[in-house]
């Protein structure tokens, strides 16, 4: 099995134009690397959360025209799927690697969820906003996050749950971006330790119902 370990290449093929060109390339350079990760931090990530975690890679399957900008491995508690529970997520795009946690647009109920982080944001929020780099994304798919954690009151982070109901595709993203020039020459051992400490610190979002 390959290093999951990301190199300088590696987020050059979102530099190729068209979408099959690209797939080919992702599927070559990128995906078994995302595979990789996915057996590595799994079992790690069900520790973690006090559950079973299993990993799905992105096949951008809907995608008929333009290419992906981002590409990902998910972490969530159904063998058949995570968009419809709070997951994690190793991104990596032509500029960062991202370690996301994720209530997405297709959360089976976002509205309960968003009840439970009101209610725990007030203890949470604190905690959160003490971890270095951590942030808040408006959208998944965003490489520059919208604002540091630590630059929101626990009363701010509370309202954030009203992204969730907001529109159709509400969603709430928190996590970490590296960029890929100081990515690229990580270890396959600091890509890990990325991985984990982000999404430990962000275990109990997670766990929320």
């Amino acid at each position: 099995m390959p290093s999951p370990a990301f190199v300088a290449g590696d987020f050059k093929v979102f530099d190729v134009k068209g979408l099959k060109p690209r797939m080919d390339e992702i599927r070559a350079r990128v995906r078994p690397k995302l595979d990789a990760f996915g057996g590595s931090l799994a079992p790690s990530i069900s520790r973690s959360v006090a559950g079973d975690v299993f990993a799905h890679v992105a096949k951008h399957v809907r995608r008929t025209v333009s290419p992906p900008d981002d590409t990902w491995v998910a972490f969530g508690p159904d063998p058949r799927g995570y968009k419809k529970h709070c997951h994690f997520k190793v991104a990596v795009s032509r500029s960062y690697v991202r370690f996301l946690f994720e209530v997405g647009p297709e959360h089976a109920d976002k509205k309960r969820w968003g009840a439970a982080w009101k209610k725990s944001a007030g203890n949470l929020g604190p905690v959160l906003r003490r971890v270095k780099g951590l942030a808040w994304f408006k959208n998944e798919h965003d490489d520059d996050p919208a604002a540091p954690l630590g630059d929101l009151t626990a009363e701010q982070l509370a309202e954030l749950a009203d992204e969730l109901t907001r529109t159709r595709d509400g969603q709430l993203v928190f996590g970490r971006a590296v960029l890929a020039a100081e990515a690229e020459h990580w270890t396959e051992a600091q890509y890990r330790t990325a991985a984990l400490e982000t999404f430990r610190a962000l275990a109990p979002l997670y766990r929320l119902h």
